[in-house]
């Protein structure tokens, strides 16, 4: 199972690298990582994608507490939060399929940011299902570069689980 870990660290010099070794060091593999400043000036909020099941990530966040520079680790993949990631897609696109490749990006409120003779690149953002199925849907007419941030995550106060939410959807 893929695990969600939000971090807060003392925003100095090579916190990150002494996380990233942490990782090395035991044989994990980090899927996406995202760094940035969090509300507290001094202080940033890194969120980590971690394969694993429930105990090894029980471990690595105790081993986590023990860098010095770390303040705060949270696995938020089972409470209620707000993903998304970014993504830029370069596509290929000629005169004939372009007015399609840009109707597909309407369709998941996307934005074309540059437009070529033979190419379009869409920027999307959203939660990590909605970038996995624009990818699926713009693969027919040719991919030649992606590049996506690490996800970020937030949890919500209202408490309010959208999965939830869009299950009760469906059923109806």
């Amino acid at each position: 199972m893929k695990h969600t870990l939000s971090v807060l660290v003392e925003d100095e010099a090579g916190v990150l690298s002494r996380i990233a070794s942490l990782f090395a060091r035991r044989g994990f593999n980090i899927e996406s990582l995202a760094v940035g400043p969090a509300e507290q000036s001094g202080i940033s909020r890194i969120t980590m994608v971690v394969p694993g099941d429930d105990h090894i990530i029980e471990q690595l966040t105790k081993q986590l507490y023990k860098l010095i520079n770390v303040l705060k680790v949270q696995d938020i993949t089972e409470i209620p939060c707000v993903e998304r990631e970014l993504m830029l897609i370069k596509v290929n696109a000629t005169s004939s399929n372009r007015s399609e490749i840009v109707e597909l990006a309407q369709i998941f409120r996307a934005r074309v940011v540059d437009v070529a003779e033979d190419s379009l690149t869409v920027e999307v953002v959203g939660d990590p299902g909605k970038i996995v199925a624009i990818v699926q849907v713009l693969q027919k007419f040719g991919l030649r570069e992606i590049a996506r941030t690490g996800r970020i995550a937030l949890t919500r106060e209202s408490g309010v689980n959208t999965e939830w939410l869009k299950s009760l959807q469906a059923k109806v």
